[in-house]
């Protein structure tokens, strides 16, 4: 960790996570792997996560910044690191100890891959509020194991879902550098958004094994209310860009990417109708059924709303 230039950067953005914050930092540092730099950006804290990052003291690098949301705090990080990879860590995730030290070897395995992820797990609290421990969650398969379905140019499958958890995933840095950092106009979907654009341009490797524990609780950015549906403009947008097909001419057919932007615009009608946000619930629900007609439940959802009807939480 005292190399001037280690070979992983490891960013973390922080804002407000003093509950969770030590716990994550102390899993990179555990690693097998041990020549990294360990960046932590706060993003305008007022709790105690900048005292508690200090308290760790060298090999760990704070960064302070206004508050200016998470992609302007990855995107700090990354204009400060010196690592030839690069991997971004949410500041309430949990990793394995063989998670860098894997992902290494796939890369030298694998030169003509520029990103390698993994599953991940969900990692929820028990009815006292509590994580299990993760040694107790850690996988026992063979680390190596790469899934085909979701490797090479996945372009085509990422038109689909954002099947990739940004605290899974490991970039050669040049990668970033050609493909452009995170959205900053982006509150949500901006790491879907970079994906994206990385899948037209280098090939991704999948581990099958799960190398990072994904924390669940309510203060999660992907529960909140949003006024811009951007799933669904992010997936329009890139077929209106780049159509249907990966590089390599593998493809996803349009009747199965208009079932799915249907299945996104009416989750997103009912958190809104959730939320009392009826109106913006029932234009959601009718481009749901312009997009697959086949399915009335959509349109079964705007009778339901007029009747007063709202989903449970």
């Amino acid at each position: 960790m005292a190399d001037s230039n280690p070979l992983v950067s490891v960013i973390i953005p922080s804002y407000n996570c003093e509950r969770y914050i030590a716990e994550t930092m102390e899993s990179v540092l555990n690693q097998s792997f041990k020549d990294i730099e360990l960046i932590v950006v706060d993003d305008g804290s007022t709790d105690n996560t900048r005292e508690i990052v200090e308290s760790f003291g060298e090999p760990v690098r704070l960064i302070t910044q206004e508050n200016a949301r998470v992609c302007a705090a990855r995107n700090h990080g990354l204009r400060q690191s010196r690592g030839k990879y690069i991997c971004f860590m949410d500041h309430d995730d949990y990793w394995f100890p063989h998670k860098l030290e894997t992902q290494l070897k796939i890369m030298e395995n694998h030169p003509e891959a520029g990103v390698v992820y993994s599953e991940f797990l969900l990692w929820h609290p028990d009815r006292q509020g509590k994580w299990p421990s993760p040694s107790s969650l850690q996988p026992e398969g063979d680390l190596d194991a790469i899934d085909p379905e979701f490797s090479g140019w996945i372009y085509h499958q990422f038109l689909l879902d954002c099947w990739m958890l940004t605290s899974t995933a490991m970039f050669r840095k040049e990668v970033l550098e050609q493909c452009g950092d995170f959205d900053v106009n982006l509150p949500y979907s901006e790491d879907w958004d970079l994906w994206l654009r990385i899948s037209r341009e280098f090939q991704f490797i999948k581990l099958i094994e799960p190398n990072t524990l994904y924390r669940q609780h309510p203060e999660q950015g992907n529960r909140k209310v949003r006024d811009i549906d951007y799933r669904t403009v992010l997936l329009e947008k890139a077929v209106k860009k780049w159509g249907y097909c990966s590089p390599d001419g593998r493809c996803t057919e349009k009747p199965v990417f208009l079932k799915k932007l249907a299945h996104y615009h009416a989750a997103y009608g009912l958190h809104q109708l959730q939320a009392g946000n009826t109106g913006i619930a029932r234009r959601s629900f009718l481009k749901a059924w312009r997009n697959n007609p086949l399915k009335p439940k959509y349109l079964a959802y705007i009778a339901a709303s007029m009747a007063g009807w709202k989903p449970s939480r």
